[in-house]
């Protein structure tokens, strides 16, 4: 692995590259760093293309500001175009999960010229036509939905304990935890940070889950959980691209027992309303919520024959 510090938009942002070949650029999700993508990043590589993947501003050796303002979606498709400008890369594919999708999904809307393709993972695309569901679910009384915790002030301490809170959220989104227990976005009783059985959940790289961690016992949970603080300014600006659909070549994963799947199915029809140029959408049966980790070889097969068949 290539390794970069690039200075761009008030922040330094840390990438790692390998390989060589048409640009394929990783974005990870909460709570995570690069590292999750190194078998996709290998994969890729060794199938002819140039993996390369950054912690997202605030995540691991990535700086980022306090302020949650800073951490739109647009914040960060800013930094993907400008790690584009600083490796010399025209153009690349976006592979995004969790987060990383929906900056992939808003990165492929807004500048088609730089980012010709996206592949998601776990998140689906916004539906640009819709409105505030951050809002919708307040005047519904729901306020048990999770990211209404995750944006509290008190998340930073809740999350502080990363030895235990990282094992956590990995094993109870995942379907390594017993069907019924597994992580529900509206269930308080199936958080996200319940006490768990397992040290390390069997679908992780040990050592780069260990140094995962200590970056987030040194750098804190702050900045990472400002994405959730900033994601309803920014749903609020979705009016602005009512009508608007993504173009580019896309391809969207996600697993059958991934809480948000459970929480709202996704459908080929739902995808399609957004997504004008849709390949392929999979289902992946006993996969949670990390389908690069859960099912390495299915995702990096999908993910091969997608770039395969775009370049």
């Amino acid at each position: 692995m290539r390794e970069h510090h690039i200075a761009v938009n008030g922040v330094s942002l840390h990438v790692v590259e390998c390989g060589e070949g048409s640009a394929v650029l990783f974005c990870h999700g909460f709570p995570d760093t690069w590292r999750s993508w190194r078998q996709q990043m290998n994969a890729v590589a060794h199938a002819g293309y140039r993996a390369i993947a950054l912690d997202m501003r605030g995540y691991g050796e990535s700086s980022g500001p306090d302020e949650a303002s800073a951490y739109t979606a647009l914040n960060i498709v800013g930094d993907l175009v400008a790690i584009l400008n600083h490796m010399n890369c025209e153009t690349a594919t976006l592979v995004g999960h969790d987060f990383g999708a929906v900056a992939a999904w808003t990165a492929a809307l807004i500048r088609p010229d730089r980012f010709r393709a996206v592949f998601g993972l776990s998140v689906p695309p916004f539906d640009f036509d819709g409105g505030n569901f951050l809002s919708e679910l307040r005047e519904k009384g729901q306020h048990d939905f999770y990211m209404f915790r995750q944006m509290s002030p008190a998340a930073d301490n809740e999350w502080a304990d990363a030895k235990n809170t990282i094992p956590a959220a990995f094993y109870w989104t995942s379907a390594e935890a017993p069907k019924g227990e597994r992580w529900h976005p509206m269930d308080i009783n199936r958080g996200l940070l319940r006490p768990t059985p397992v040290k390390r959940p069997r679908f992780v790289e040990p050592t780069d889950f260990a140094l995962m961690i200590d970056q987030f016992k040194k750098n804190g949970f702050h900045r990472p959980l400002n994405y959730y603080r900033a994601l309803e300014s920014y749903i609020d600006m979705m009016p602005a691209f009512a009508g608007c659909r993504i173009q580019v070549p896309s391809f969207f994963i996600i697993g059958a027992a991934d809480g948000l799947n459970e929480l709202h199915p996704v459908t080929t029809e739902i995808l399609q309303h957004v997504l004008t140029d849709l390949r392929e959408f999979i289902v992946l049966p006993d996969v949670g919520h990390w389908p690069q980790l859960e099912a390495p070889e299915q995702t990096n097969s999908a993910l091969i024959g997608f770039l395969d068949a775009i370049y």
